[in-house]
């Protein structure tokens, strides 16, 4: 459906000459890579040789998003230099000539080209598309000690969106909360104000342990008295997502998301299109959750691993009624349609609680674990 612009990356040279022996000398600045320069020689410029050093206060596009996500306060973490990127072509591999099958990758998903109950318009993928591409993923941010614990308990806060019509309703227990949406909502994401996974604290890259992530949902009414979801007029989904998002999408249907849909029952990783058959519709009673294992790869991750961004094994699992009903390796290849494939969800970003709502629909969300019927430690 949509095609992204493909940039050619290509080093800047400059050159500059040598005090000393007048010889021409070579840096080279990758245009993503801001903070990476090829160290100069002794006896140049002395401007030319500073490190440089990013401007003060946040970042760029990191202002509070339309969900009303405010970044936590504090400033940002400076990042180090990061290597050098290579220029080279991957290596090729002729499978062919593998004997032993067992040792190619599965195949991908293959994904259906819209649901069959319910899809949104080209246009609003179109504005979501230019949304994306207008607002890149934001870095980890620097979490507090208060913070981090506040995730840990499950005190998270649910933020309307600004498509959202409805109800959200804190409860006495912190972390529980009850929702409303009128028949006349348009698709929309609620998120948290504060992110149930930190890239800075709880990467297993970092802890050296694996860290799980998990949240339920009640499913109380689905529109308006209606008992069935097949050609349902509403609907709900539940998933992550990596900031910034456009809330005015379903969780899953854009970059650095993944959800499951319970008025088709289909999973969706960055999939604007129809979706993965995954498990059934959500029914009114149904208590259904979401968590994600990131842990420490229990193999070395090879070279084209590594090439791939499989730093960590992940683990995506989807419960209903206090029983696991499925998962899927948050590595595994996805249909090419997928461009991006499961970026800003390898761990490697800030990852928020989503629930995606259209129609009128009726749900309670449990944060803290205290209340979930299905234990994920």
């Amino acid at each position: 459906m949509f095609k992204k612009l493909k940039e050619k990356l290509r080093p800047e040279e400059h050159q500059t000459s040598d005090s000393g022996s007048g010889h021409l000398q070579q840096s080279q600045y990758h245009p993503s890579n801001p903070f990476y320069t090829v160290p100069h020689t002794q006896g140049q410029d002395a401007k030319l040789s500073e490190t440089y050093q990013p401007p003060p206060g946040p970042p760029l596009n990191h202002q509070a998003s339309a969900s009303g996500y405010a970044s936590p306060p504090g400033p940002p973490l400076n990042y180090p230099s990061q290597p050098p990127p290579s220029w080279e072509p991957p290596p090729y591999h002729d499978w062919t000539v593998i004997p032993d099958n067992s040792l190619i990758p599965p195949p991908p998903s293959i994904g259906y080209d819209s649901s069959p109950i319910a899809n949104s318009t080209m246009e609003e993928g179109d504005r979501a598309y230019a949304w994306t591409n207008t607002n890149p993923l934001w870095q980890p941010q620097t979490l507090t000690p208060a913070q981090h614990a506040a995730m840990q308990n499950g005190q998270l806060a649910l933020l309307k969106a600004p498509t959202y019509t409805g109800d959200v309703i804190p409860q006495r227990q912190p972390g529980h909360w009850k929702c409303r949406t009128f028949s006349q909502c348009k698709d929309s994401s609620i998120l948290t104000n504060l992110p149930i996974y930190s890239a800075l604290w709880d990467s297993p890259l970092r802890t050296q342990r694996s860290k799980t992530i998990y949240f339920e949902l009640k499913v109380t009414g689905v529109g308006r008295g209606r008992f069935s979801l097949e050609e349902a007029d509403a609907g709900i989904a539940i998933g992550y997502v990596a900031p910034p998002y456009p809330t005015f999408r379903l969780p899953g249907w854009q970059r650095g998301s993944l959800a499951i849909h319970g008025d088709d029952g289909r999973k969706y990783v960055n999939d604007t299109w129809g979706g993965v058959d995954f498990t059934t519709s959500f029914r009114p009673g149904d208590v259904v959750g979401i968590g994600i294992i990131f842990a420490p790869p229990k193999n070395p991750p090879s070279y084209e691993q590594t090439q791939q961004r499989k730093l960590l094994d992940i683990e995506v699992f989807f419960t209903r009624n206090g029983r696991k009903e499925g998962g899927w390796d948050g590595n595994e290849e996805l249909d090419q349609r997928s461009e991006g494939g499961t970026i800003g969800l390898r761990g490697e970003c800030d990852l928020f609680p989503a629930i995606g709502v259209f129609g009128g629909v009726d749900f309670e969300v449990y944060f803290g674990s205290g209340s979930w019927l299905y234990n994920p430690y």
